[in-house]
């Protein structure tokens, strides 16, 4: 007889059963909802890191652009400055030989003033005498050997102003060199792109170089280099036109100063008879003020003996009231308001005593002041007496002497010059 085979092992329930399958189809579920999280968490990250590539190298393109921008308009500026540097260079190196050439034009003169000083030492007898020709001749050697110093000079200084010229622009060129340099570099960053051939990880591509410097520190040194540059070329500018003006020098060096220094004596009068006019206005205004002053002052007095007195009739009322007999002897309104009165008074008169102090104080040193300006304006116009006293002195030079009569004028007490005498000095 057949029997029924009995599968070994454990039995589940119907209520297992359906228990497991709604627990996979809940971790189904939940395999998939994170799976779709994940999913959109990755397409968000993907997102979010495609743009802030895409706008970190923006910025890196935008920063380069910057920066070519920059070295590029340093570049320009040295470049100018370069061919400026070049152009002073040469007009300075020109002055300085026709310095050269002014010198050797004045050791002719030299030549034939000793020689002419040798001829005349041949004379004998009564004839070796130092006559206004010798002395004219020495006075001639004098004149060219002072010549060819100042222009010697001239020539050692622009010797050492073209070493600094030279020496500046080494260090604007070098400088020049290296922003052409870092401009070639930064615009073949600008080139590299994602499909380029030429790039490759690098090893610690971040680190400082040595040798690095701070960006103030680099545009200090560009400034500093085109500004020295500027700097020697502005000081050769003033030396070409000082050796010029040695070199154009003549023999009317004395006309000019002395012109220059009748021009500068009488700017000096000029000034000296504005200082003694406003001198004169602040001692009229000092005076005036003095004279209010002391009118303020007297009123403070009188106001000082009106409010005595008044105080004075405050304190007789007060006292005359301590005798009322008996219980008439009260502290009422009328001796409230007298206490009242004796106190403002006391106090006004004390304002007007302190007031009265401060004015006298204040008085004193208007009439110090005023002492200091009548002192200023003796010193002044015994300066100015002394100037016109120069200016008739220095009409000799102009003037002959002959119709040398200065006019004196009594009231001013200063010399008017004629006017068809005046100097016109420009």
């Amino acid at each position: 007889m057949a029997s029924l085979s009995v599968k070994p092992g454990q039995r589940f329930t119907l209520p297992d059963w359906k228990n497991n399958s709604l627990l996979i189809s809940a971790d189904a579920e939940q395999q998939r909802f994170n799976s779709h999280h994940i999913r959109q968490e990755g397409r968000v990250l993907r997102n979010d890191t495609g743009n802030q590539a895409k706008w970190d190298e923006h910025n890196s393109q935008t920063h380069l652009k910057d920066r070519i921008t920059t070295v590029d308009k340093w570049r320009e500026d040295l470049a100018k400055c370069l061919k400026d540097l070049d152009l002073e260079i040469d007009a300075l190196s020109k002055v300085k030989e026709a310095a050269e050439n002014a010198i050797q034009a004045k050791n002719l003169c030299l030549d034939v003033a000793i020689e002419c000083l040798t001829f005349r030492e041949s004379r004998r007898d009564i004839d070796v005498v130092r006559d206004p020709v010798e002395e004219e001749l020495h006075k001639e050697v004098k004149v060219i050997e002072k010549t060819k110093k100042e222009l010697q000079q001239r020539v050692d200084d622009a010797f050492r102003q073209l070493c600094l010229l030279k020496e500046a622009r080494q260090q604007l060129s070098c400088d020049h060199r290296h922003k052409v340099e870092a401009l070639e570099l930064d615009q073949q960053c600008m080139s590299f792109n994602p499909t380029s051939g030429n790039i490759s990880f690098k090893v610690n591509p971040t680190r400082i170089p040595d040798g690095t410097t701070a960006l103030s520190e680099w545009e200090l040194n560009s400034r500093c280099n085109k500004e020295r540059a500027e700097a020697e070329m502005r000081a050769s500018v003033d030396l070409r036109g000082a050796i010029t003006l040695t070199i154009a020098q003549t023999n009317n060096e004395l006309d000019a100063q002395r012109i220059a220094t009748e021009f500068a004596l009488r700017k000096r009068m000029r000034d000296m008879e504005a200082a003694l006019s406003e001198l004169r206005w602040q001692e009229k205004n000092t005076l005036e003020e003095i004279a209010e002053m002391e009118e303020e002052i007297r009123q403070l007095e009188e106001d000082i003996k009106k409010r005595t007195l008044d105080l004075k009739v405050a304190h007789t009322r007060l006292e005359t009231r301590t005798y009322r007999p008996h219980i008439e002897l009260c502290r009422d309104q009328a001796q409230f308001g007298l206490t009242d009165e004796v106190q403002q008074l006391e106090g006004m008169i004390r304002a007007l005593q302190q007031k009265r102090t401060e004015s006298q104080d204040a008085l004193d040193a208007l009439y110090r002041q005023l002492h200091h300006i009548q002192t200023d304006i003796g010193y002044k116009t015994n300066s100015l007496q002394l100037d016109n006293k120069c200016m008739d002195t220095r009409r000799k030079l102009v003037v002959p002497v002959e119709k040398f009569d200065p006019e004196v004028d009594a009231v001013s007490r200063t010399r008017n010059l004629p006017r068809e005498s005046q100097l016109e000095l420009a």
